[in-house]
Formats: structure tokens, C-alpha cells, sequence
């Protein structure tokens, strides 16, 4: 048999904690002046904290240990429990509609855009030796004056995914005209 101290020291707990944890029921409570049976609170103190592990126990706050530390808590934890119950259901909603074809997720917009990039950029390489083949007798100059335009043109199209944001804003302005 041990006092409540000798069972603090022993499950490295306070003397408060210990009579708290007496007052909830979790570890039995002291036979008359015999004290506490040793092996038997560390039993379900073990008990508790694997409950606790597992979500199977939930644990106990007192009221007065609430409001030492702030006495709003409860209506901020709700708050919050409100702010991520909203965030998640606006995730399924765009889960949803991404399901329904409704909505392109940014990452797929900008890998679909550098792909036709890619491809636009490498009919863009042709053009000058198709027409230079077509029409041999094309002058110098044309050639040059082409590969001059179609270099811009492939400037522009690669520095697409710079100007996504821009785009998208004015995207914006357009819905709520």
C-alpha cells in the first residue's frame, strides 16, 4: 500500500493530478488508512493512457483548470471546430467538382498549357524550312523575317505560364460584370 505521493512519484504525476485522476475514477481509491494499492493504480493508469492513446477515452478538464487558462476556450474551440468543418466541406465541394468536369485544378491547367506549348513550338521550328522547300526561290531576307516573327510568337507562348495569374484576374472581371 502507498500514499497519494508515493503514486505521484511512482507514475511521475503531481499530488493534484493524482487526486483529480481518484475524483474521475481512473485509479481506484485509497482502503481507509492502508492507502493505495500500488500495482493497481499504475494498472489503470497504463489503462488510461492507452484509452487515451486510442481515442477510446477522452480526458477530463476541470472547469476551474479551463478558466485559469482562458476562460473563452470553449467558444474558440468551437469557432475553430466551425472553421474546419467549412473548410472541409468547401474541399468535397471542389473534390465534386472537379468529379464533374466542373473545375480544372491549377497544376492540370498549367501541365495541359506547357504541353501545347511544346507542341506548337516545335510546328513553329518547321515552318520556315517547309516554306523555304515549297518555294525555293524565297529570298534571304523573308526567311529571316519569318524566323524573326516566329521567335516572338515562341517567346510569347512560353512565358504563358507567367501571365496565368493575369489572365485568371481578368477571367474574373469578366464573371462579375
Amino acid at each position: 500500500m502507498a500514499s497519494q505521493i508515493e503514486i505521484a512519484a511512482h507514475l511521475d504525476l503531481s499530488d493534484r493530478q493524482i487526486r483529480n485522476l481518484v475524483a474521475d475514477g481512473v485509479l481506484p481509491a485509497s482502503r481507509g488508512r492502508g492507502g493505495m494499492d500500488l500495482d493497481a493504480c499504475r494498472l489503470a493508469y497504463i489503462g488510461y493512457l492507452r484509452g487515451l492513446g486510442s481515442g477510446q477515452v477522452k480526458p477530463e478538464v476541470r472547469p476551474r483548470e479551463l478558466s485559469a487558462i482562458d476562460p473563452l476556450i470553449e467558444y474558440k474551440l468551437m469557432e475553430e471546430r466551425r472553421g474546419l468543418t467549412a473548410a472541409q466541406r468547401v474541399g468535397q465541394e471542389n473534390k465534386n467538382a472537379v468529379s464533374a468536369r466542373q473545375l480544372v485544378p491549377v497544376d492540370f491547367s498549367t501541365f495541359a498549357l506547357s504541353r501545347m506549348v511544346e507542341q506548337i513550338g516545335s510546328v513553329l521550328d518547321t515552318v520556315t524550312h517547309k516554306v523555304k522547300r515549297k518555294h525555293p526561290d524565297i529570298e534571304v531576307r523573308h526567311v529571316e523575317a519569318m524566323q524573326r516573327e516566329i521567335a516572338l510568337a515562341r517567346n510569347i507562348a512560353s512565358e504563358l505560364g507567367d501571365h496565368l495569374p493575369e489572365i485568371l484576374d481578368e477571367y474574373l472581371a469578366t464573371l462579375d460584370e
